[in-house]
């Protein structure tokens, strides 16, 4: 189950926040007992890059056994 705090991964894209599968985000909502959760995603400087409302199905938790992988983010 995931909480408010927890880590996720995107599995689907966010094109209108430039999110991709695969960028990591902290839940700082939960909706409707996990139907849906607002995830902010930020830059490795502690930026926030992006803040999403997304359903269950397109994060997942992240596991002990993966690390964080950089990319540059797409200009608006």
């Amino acid at each position: 189950m995931i909480t408010e705090h927890d880590r996720v991964v995107l599995t689907a894209p966010v094109p209108k926040e430039r999110l991709e599968i695969g960028d990591v985000g902290t839940v700082v909502h939960v909706y409707q007992d996990g139907k849906a959760f607002e995830v902010e995603f930020t830059a490795l400087d502690g930026h926030t890059a992006a803040v999403a409302t997304v359903d269950a199905s397109q994060v997942r938790p992240i596991s002990s056994r993966e690390i964080t992988h950089a990319r540059e983010l797409a200009a608006r």
